[in-house]
């Protein structure tokens, strides 16, 4: 029987064939196909600059960047997520202050952020985990009330809306990623959606080490910047992909669906069946607590059965590099119990729903082998 991974993204023949014709082209780095995918953002979220950089992580510290956010501010963030929402607060040179999440959701709790404000606070970085989005109409209540800036670390929700809205076509700076594992992808990248012209501006300039170039042909430098421009090549792949979005999230929703049918929530935490909003970039169950020190032994077990488990994600918090910062005692109760057992079954637009009933079949009896003894 074959492995089924957690996940695989598809490339359809056409975008294949579009790939091809960049590489044949001559023109393969930042070019006509980024302008392209830019653009066809932009027109999804109502109009917004949306501006492309080489991976999410470049946004979101661009957007913090654009922000004003340096040396001696805070940012709110929450610690179960992909280290980088923290990491680039650091990278700044800003503190990151984590909260807890709700239990139920597995969001940042903003009962809790409201509580985290300081003087010093700048902005918050509110998470879309595993595509669900946080209540935009209390975010930024709690944000206009305080003056925050918010950049929405929306990684995981393309496609996902907010009681109609599409995330990205409303709020203060909103960052995607098109990382191989999201719901469309451009290899690697990702884009930041914002208010006006002039913030698109400052992006351009900081993607590109600060660069502005002059009608005479030589350019100028007035900012510190980077390189994390996208090339034509991955474009070109997110342009095939883009077409193909709200497919790829209806057959997500179904296949959430049919994990809702078939597993035992008597034996594991099912998330949030939240159809309304959500686009399903994963869904992840969670252990019970019994079993939480057994975790890598179910998932080597499922893999001898054909069937690939992520782990997303452990808490930031109690990484290294924030333990040696002082944050190892924070204790944030509802993101440790959550990290110590969540796991991610196998969910893409590809997959049969018969390997959902292979999946949970599975599952159910690795479960009966490892439940504890009375």
């Amino acid at each position: 029987m074959d492995f089924l991974p957690f996940t695989r993204p598809h490339i359809d023949e056409d975008t294949i064939a579009a790939v091809a014709e960049v590489l044949r082209s001559g023109w393969i780095t930042t070019g006509p196909k980024c302008r392209e995918l830019e653009a066809a953002l932009s027109l999804r979220y109502g109009g917004r600059p949306v501006r492309l950089a080489n991976s999410a992580t470049a946004a979101l510290e661009f957007a913090l960047r654009i922000s004003g956010v340096g040396p001696g501010d805070e940012v709110i963030v929450p610690s179960l997520t992909w280290v980088a929402t923290a990491n680039v607060v650091l990278a700044v040179g800003a503190t990151p202050v984590f909260v807890d999440v709700d239990p139920a959701t597995r969001l940042i709790d903003l009962g809790l952020v409201e509580n985290a404000v300081t003087r010093l606070t700048r902005a918050v970085m509110p998470v879309d985990l595993a595509g669900l989005p946080v209540d935009r109409d209390r975010l930024y209540t709690i944000a206009a009330k305080h003056r925050l800036r918010v950049i929405e670390d929306a990684a995981q929700s393309q496609g996902a809306n907010w009681h109609g809205r599409e995330i990205g076509s409303s709020g203060d700076l909103v960052c995607f990623s098109f990382h191989p594992n999201k719901n469309m992808t451009t290899g690697e990248g990702g884009c930041l959606v914002m208010n006006n012209p002039d913030e698109a501006a400052l992006f351009e300039k900081l993607r590109l080490q600060g660069v502005t170039r002059r009608p005479d042909h030589t350019y100028d430098c007035d900012v510190l910047g980077g390189k994390a421009n996208l090339t034509d090549i991955a474009a070109a792949i997110g342009l095939g992909q883009l077409q193909r979005l709200d497919a790829f999230n209806a057959r997500r929703r179904q296949l959430a669906q049919a994990y809702f049918d078939r597993l035992d929530a008597s034996r594991l935490e099912l998330p949030v069946a939240d159809f309304e909003h959500g686009n399903w970039h994963m869904f992840q169950v969670l252990l019970p607590e019994a079993l939480a020190d057994r975790r890598a032994e179910l998932i080597d077990r499922m893999k001898a059965d054909g069937i690939g488990i992520g782990v997303h994600f452990p808490a930031i918090h109690l990484t290294t590099l924030y333990r040696e910062r002082g944050y190892g005692s924070l204790g944030l109760p509802h993101t440790e119990s959550i990290a110590r057992r969540t796991m991610s079954l196998p969910l893409f637009p590809q997959m049969h729903t018969a390997e959902v009933d292979r999946v949970a079949k599975a599952l159910h009896h690795q479960l009966d082998q490892l439940r504890p003894a009375p």
